[in-house]
């Protein structure tokens, strides 16, 4: 699978995208989203043949695709990309052209690498939007994800408000492209003056 987005982080180096292989990457990823820390995944039960029937819908679907996320050349993380036109949120939001959503997760790992998340949400993002047609990133990650919640404002999602979904209530978020170059300005302004990121 070839790599079709690169993003240098100034500390961290370089992280890479690449479309994810149901099949090959079925057994790698099953160990992430079955992992205690991916439980807002829902997918803590999986076998691999459920994640590879997962992830061969997805890549599939005309309207929803996934990535294997690299960081210095190893598999680091997941991505999901999808028109919340036709997917997760048709009819709960009010949609406007150019709106993207997106989900990610990190893979477990023993020992943390400071501001490693931060940086893998950063790469999404900048992914993303290097689409010139997108205007807007959505997320609908579940209320009670305050992790989350808190990296998603550091990248510049405003909330806009609690969402029932089937599956999860859910807080919808949205984050425009100046507002992401904002906040990814305030961020190297915080580093530049010694403060951590």
């Amino acid at each position: 699978m070839s790599i079709v987005f690169t993003h240098a982080d100034d500390r961290l180096g370089e992280f890479a995208l690449r479309p994810l292989d149901p099949v090959a990457d079925a057994a790698l990823v099953r160990t992430w989203v079955t992992h205690p820390k991916a439980a807002f995944w829902l997918m803590q039960d999986a076998d691999e043949a459920q994640v590879t029937e997962e992830y061969q819908r997805i890549a599939e679907h005309p309207h929803h695709d996934a990535y294997l996320g690299l960081w210095r050349g190893s598999p680091a993380f997941l991505a999901e990309r999808y028109d919340p036109d036709h997917v997760e949120l048709v009819g709960l939001y009010d949609h406007q052209l150019g709106d993207v959503g997106m989900h990610f997760l990190c893979a477990p790992v023993g020992t943390p690498v400071h501001g490693f998340t931060r940086a893998v949400l950063g790469t999404v993002m900048a992914w993303l939007f290097a689409d010139p047609a997108i205007r807007r990133v959505v997320v609908e990650p579940d209320v009670r994800n305050t992790a989350v919640h808190a990296l998603n404002a550091a990248v510049g999602f405003e909330v806009v408000g609690p969402i029932a979904k089937p599956e999860k209530e859910a807080l919808l978020s949205v984050c425009t492209r100046a507002q992401f170059q904002a906040a990814a300005e305030r961020a190297d302004t915080t580093r530049i003056e010694g403060a951590p990121a």
